[in-house]
């Protein structure tokens, strides 16, 4: 079936849909979203802090997080292996420990069948793909997802308030991105990124870049791939990008790496690691 322009542009449902369940804590909101610059839809997981509703924080903004692959996020019934990230009970924990401040969590969902398009840059052989959108996602994340969210709710903007993360390919675009627009992006998580695609182009791009977000949270297990000469690439990549981004200025307080001993490559190794993740960019 046809659809124009007007159609395609980015919208949201009228009334955002409130997700419950056992395996949800605290309140997550869905809202179908219209991409105009890619030309297709997938949901918004919006989840908001404890309190968010008080009419004592009427008045407060909050940073927000901005997370790739959303549906992995927040419920076992929507990831992609049936294992989630635990997103929601983990920042919930986190803030009401103050070891991070009230945050907003957005998860982005894939496009599916589309996904691989959106998340790499460059053309590829391994996987194969030859029309990549890649380069256009940080303009889908700056001209659609953030004014739509800016919008909805009360968000404090601003580098230090505003961060993106993602793992596997969603890794690679969140690094893509952040090193593109570190002045938008200052806090970065980067899971398990596909470092070898395109014969690493990822970090020969790294070598030239200028700027980089202010605070970057990068990992990878020992064991991601199954084949030993593949997993120790894999954790070569990660420690060659870390060289990288040390020679350009990231001391401890701005860059921490962890290489997990025999972590694999799933959304439960992820899921783990992210409570560090989420102090370390976050927490004062």
């Amino acid at each position: 079936m046809a659809v124009n322009d007007q159609e395609l542009s980015a919208t949201l449902t009228p009334m955002a849909v409130k997700a419950g369940g056992p395996g949800i804590t605290g309140d997550l909101e869905l809202h179908e979203f219209r991409s105009r610059i890619f030309r297709n839809a997938r949901l918004l997981r919006i989840w908001l802090p404890p309190r968010y509703s008080e009419p004592e924080n009427a008045g407060r903004r909050y940073p927000v997080f901005y997370l790739n692959d959303g549906q992995n996020l927040f419920e076992p019934a929507t990831s992609f292996t049936g294992v989630e990230w635990g997103a929601d009970e983990t920042a919930d924990r986190l803030i009401r420990q103050e070891a991070i401040p009230p945050m907003i969590l957005v998860g982005i969902d894939n496009a599916k069948e589309q996904r691989i398009r959106e998340y790499l840059p460059w053309r590829s052989l391994n996987p194969t793909v030859w029309w990549p959108q890649g380069k256009r996602y940080p303009e889908f994340l700056q001209q659609e997802v953030m004014p739509f969210v800016e919008n909805q709710c009360r968000v404090a903007t601003g580098p230090g308030n505003t961060g993106l993360g993602g793992s596997s390919l969603g890794g690679l675009i969140s690094l893509f991105t952040g090193m593109e627009y570190p002045e938008v992006f200052g806090r970065v998580l980067v899971e398990s990124p596909s470092l070898f695609i395109v014969n690493r182009m990822m970090l020969k791009l790294a070598r030239r870049a200028k700027r980089w977000p202010e605070k970057m949270f990068l990992a990878i297990g020992t064991k991601e791939v199954g084949q030993e000469e593949k997993n120790r690439r894999a954790v070569e990549d990660v420690e060659q990008l870390e060289r990288i981004l040390r020679k350009a200025g990231l001391g401890e307080e701005r860059l921490l790496v962890k290489i997990d001993e025999g972590a694999t490559h799933n959304e439960g190794e992820w899921a783990k690691r992210l409570p560090e993740a989420m102090t370390f960019l976050f927490g004062s």
